[in-house]
């Protein structure tokens, strides 16, 4: 019982720092507030990002193999693959932020100029995208685990 508990523990503590760096990544992607600070700590954020999607992937992987449920119980749920599959969509969505953060960074390095206010906006959008959908996901997890 105390393992299933960490396992569920680790789980949220993942979900509760994913939550928090997209979040923070929301508030800080405006253009009226780009700098070259602005730039590394977006680049920094969502590696913190990335790896708390890791985190929340693993434990997520370790409470189906190893909670007292097993993986039958899981995939047998319909809501266990709509969380999944969200999960994914999620995952995919954070890829264009990701690479426009580092090439932003390189433009940095090279002495370009800051990215300009449409290109901002719309690696704001797809945050927002992002940001929209992790909390659905914690919503199905709600009802999946009252029995839905």
């Amino acid at each position: 019982m105390t393992f299933e508990a960490t396992l569920a523990a680790l789980h949220l503590l993942a979900v509760l720092t994913l939550v928090v760096f997209l979040s923070s990544q929301a508030a800080l992607c405006r253009a009226e507030w780009m700098n070259a600070a602005v730039v590394r700590r977006l680049a920094r954020l969502d590696l913190i990002y990335g790896i708390a999607a890791l985190a929340l992937l693993l434990t997520g992987l370790a409470r189906l193999y190893w909670g007292t449920k097993g993986v039958s119980w899981y995939v047998s749920q319909p809501l266990f693959h709509v969380k999944v599959t969200l999960f994914v969509l999620v995952a995919v969505l954070s890829i264009k932020p990701s690479l426009t953060f580092r090439r932003w960074l390189r433009g940095l390095a090279a002495g370009q100029a800051l990215p300009d206010a449409q290109d901002v906006a719309s690696t704001r959008r797809w945050i927002m995208v992002q940001a929209h959908l992790v909390p659905v996901i914690a919503v199905i997890a709600v009802f999946w685990a009252r029995g839905m």
